[in-house]
This record gives C-alpha cells, sequence and structure tokens, in this order.
C-alpha cells in the first residue's frame, strides 16, 4: 500500500427515485412522496425527506408507509426515466474524473489520488457535484476522505444536499459519536448482536479488542472493527458498462422440441440471473441467440430497464425466442447473454413485486449459493439437470 495520501469521494443522488419524478412534475416539490408498488402487498421503492419524518423508510411495507404517513402521494414509478437520468449523471462524472466506480444506480466513488498536486480536491470535487445539479437538476451529496468507508459515512451525514470533508488524521474522532448502523455493512441482523453486546456508538466498537468482534462475527468482525476505526483500504473499481455474461447449449442431437428449449432458456435465465444477484449486478440489455442444424445463426436483443429478477428476464428472453424462432428448422444451439451491466443493490422490481416475492427471492439465493446452483429452480428447468458451467468465463470487456 502506498504511502501517498488518498482521496476518495463518495457521491449519493438525494432520494434519486424522488428527485426524477420532482423534475417531471412541480406539484411533488416539498410533499411526501412514496414511491412503489400501489397495491397494499406491494414495498416503499423510495420515499422523499418529507415522508421519512414520519417514519417511513426504503423497503418498508407500503401498508405501514401509509398508515404512518397517511397523506403522502403514492407514485408508481418509472424505472426507465431513473436509469435515463442515472446515464446522464455518469455521463458528467466520467467526462470530468480519471477514475471512478458506479456502486449503485444513483451512487459513485471517485479517486482523486495525486490530483492535489494540481488543485485541491475538494474544491474539485464541489466544482464536480455543482455541474451534475446544473446539468440535471438532481441534488446530490458528497463526502471526500482518506478511504471509501468514511467517504459513504460523511456523504450520510451531509444529507441532503450537501458536502463534507474529513481531514487525514480525523476519521476515528468523526466516527466515534454515530450509531453503529452507519457503518457499512452493519445491517438490522447486526446491530441487533452489538445492541445485545451493550454496543450502540462507533465509539464502543472502537474500543472493543478485534479479536473479541471476530470470535462473534468471524472474518468480517475484523472487517468491521476496522471500518469503525475508519481503516479501508478497498480500491475504486473502475467502471464499465461493457461487461456482459451468457449461457449457449449446445444439443447433443438436433432438436425442434419447442417445451425442451424453452426448459433449457429457462434454466440459463435463472442461473445468469441469480449469479447477477450475486455479484449485485444489473442487466439492461437481453439477448438470445439460435444456431440452426446449417449453422445459419440469428441474434435478437431487448433494451429492459434495468433488472436482475427472474420472472422479468424470462419473460423477455420467452418474447425474444419467439420472436427470433421462424425459420421452422432443426436446432442446434441455443444462448442467452445479459449486456450492459452495472453494478447496483435494486435486485427487486421494487414498482412490482410484493413483500412474498422479495422474501422468496432472498431464501432461493441463500439456498442456492450455499448448496449449488439449481438447488431450487422452476419446475419446467428441473429436466435440464444442474449445467456445470461458469457463466462469468464469457465476461467481455
Amino acid at each position: 500500500m502506498s504511502s501517498q495520501s488518498r482521496h476518495i469521494l463518495h457521491m449519493d443522488l438525494d432520494s434519486f427515485f424522488v428527485s426524477v419524478e420532482r423534475l417531471y412534475d412541480d406539484r411533488l416539490k416539498n410533499k411526501p412522496i412514496l414511491i412503489g408498488g400501489s397495491g397494499d402487498r406491494g414495498v416503499v421503492a423510495s420515499c422523499s425527506y418529507e415522508a421519512r419524518k414520519f417514519g417511513v423508510h426504503a423497503a418498508m411495507p407500503m401498508r405501514t408507509a401509509r398508515q404512518l404517513c397517511p397523506e403522502a402521494i403514492l407514485v408508481r414509478g418509472d424505472f426507465e426515466k431513473y436509469s435515463q437520468k442515472s446515464h446522464e449523471v455518469t455521463a458528467i462524472i466520467q467526462e470530468d474524473v480519471p477514475l471512478f466506480e458506479k456502486s449503485s444506480i444513483d451512487e459513485f466513488y471517485i479517486d482523486y489520488t495525486g490530483m492535489d498536486r494540481f488543485f485541491g480536491c475538494f474544491k474539485m470535487a464541489q466544482e464536480l457535484r455543482k455541474k451534475i445539479s446544473k446539468e440535471t437538476g438532481l441534488p446530490i451529496s458528497m463526502g471526500l476522505s482518506q478511504n471509501k468507508t468514511v467517504s459513504k459515512v460523511a456523504t450520510g451525514e451531509a444529507k441532503p444536499d450537501n458536502e463534507k470533508q474529513i481531514l487525514k488524521g480525523e476519521e476515528k474522532p468523526f466516527l466515534a459519536p454515530l450509531s453503529v448502523r452507519k457503518i457499512p455493512m452493519i445491517g438490522e441482523k447486526t446491530s441487533h448482536t452489538l445492541y445485545n453486546m451493550g454496543v450502540k456508538k462507533v465509539q464502543t466498537l472502537q474500543k472493543m479488542p478485534a479479536e473479541l468482534l471476530e470470535a462473534t462475527f468471524g472474518k468480517n468482525g475484523r472487517v468491521i472493527w476496522e471500518k469503525a476505526n475508519g481503516i479501508d483500504h478497498s480500491l475504486v473499481t473502475p467502471y464499465s458498462e461493457a461487461k456482459s455474461i451468457s449461457s449457449e447449449n449446445t444439443f447433443e442431437q438436433d432438436t425442434i422440441d419447442i417445451k425442451m428449449l424453452e426448459a433449457h432458456l429457462i434454466a440459463m435465465t435463472e442461473q445468469l440471473a441469480s449469479k447477477l444477484r450475486q455479484h449485485q449486478q444489473l442487466t439492461a440489455c437481453v439477448s438470445v441467440k439460435i444456431r440452426y442444424s446449417d449453422f445459419e445463426t440469428h441474434t435478437t436483443q431487448q433494451r429492459i430497464p434495468y433488472s436482475s429478477t427472474d420472472h422479468t428476464l424470462i419473460s423477455v428472453v420467452k418474447a425474444l425466442f419467439k420472436k427470433l424462432y421462424n425459420r421452422r428448422m432443426l436446432i442446434r444451439l441455443i444462448g442467452v447473454r445479459f449486456s450492459s451491466l452495472v453494478h447496483g443493490n435494486y435486485q427487486i422490481n421494487l414498482f412490482e413485486d410484493s413483500e412474498e416475492q422479495i422474501r422468496l427471492y432472498q431464501a432461493l439465493d441463500r439456498l442456492n449459493v450455499k448448496y449449488g446452483d439449481k438447488t431450487v429452480c422452476r419446475a419446467i428447468g428441473m429436466q435440464v439437470g444442474r449445467r456445470r458451467f461458469n457463466p462469468f468465463s464469457g465476461v467481455e470487456i
């Protein structure tokens, strides 16, 4: 690790979905807004700061949110609009900075290390923030420090629509008075365990022996201790939307069995979608390939709102296959490809899915990660069997 001082900027678009909706409808400004599924079984995808004052938060059941804030305006949400605005912000950052990571649809890390010799890093960051706000009309907050963890926490403390810099050596004092929930990777389950240990503030974590946290949380215990003490050596991962993952299957005998072909397409799509979620990625482009018995090959694709859910992707794959398969000839090979990948945590279609569907996906992913692909899958894919392939072997950069 170089002794050179690092300058890592974190930027986060404030209440992103809500902010985008307000660009299109002035009547939504300064009002409590809920974005998500309209049914009682839906969940909140995003909410305005005005709604948060009532205790509403993202991923909360919509019925609970409406009980807490009955005067809130419910907006269905348009992920296509959000994707487009995210692309606009990404393009501005891409034009202005040497190295950045897009960690989600509305969140970015920028490495300004070494740039301070030419111009103050915080000054550069301020100008970038102003440029994004001016050109997109979206409020954005930022934090600058020596590493990703402290910068992310600083952004959270700066919100809404503000900025914060934590100088070298001030990391521990800055973090100390905060709740342990402010530390990235400390979620509800981990925080509950810490509360039971009498640990509520970061300063208590800072004073605890790292070995005690390791004994309680395994290898993550050491990471928690380091983050609480403002230590994080993780690098900013260069951003690219050109990556793709794909899976192909060449049949031992050419076939025209539509049910069997559909089973293979569904099985491939399920496994690829599962890999996306495991790697916290989303796809915006789906492709299907067919190679006929005479080796003539055809491919078609469709742009979609960012997604990584099986049922969304399967419906697109099936529609593309139906559109593509028009020669009524024997098929030698079929393939599925997801491209225009970005890192992102919006793994569930919050505008369509119920709490039950979200919990089902989370449970399925846990089982398939623990016991292997296709431990649990759709019945139609069972006839395909567990495929021994690495979908990421075909990554294109």
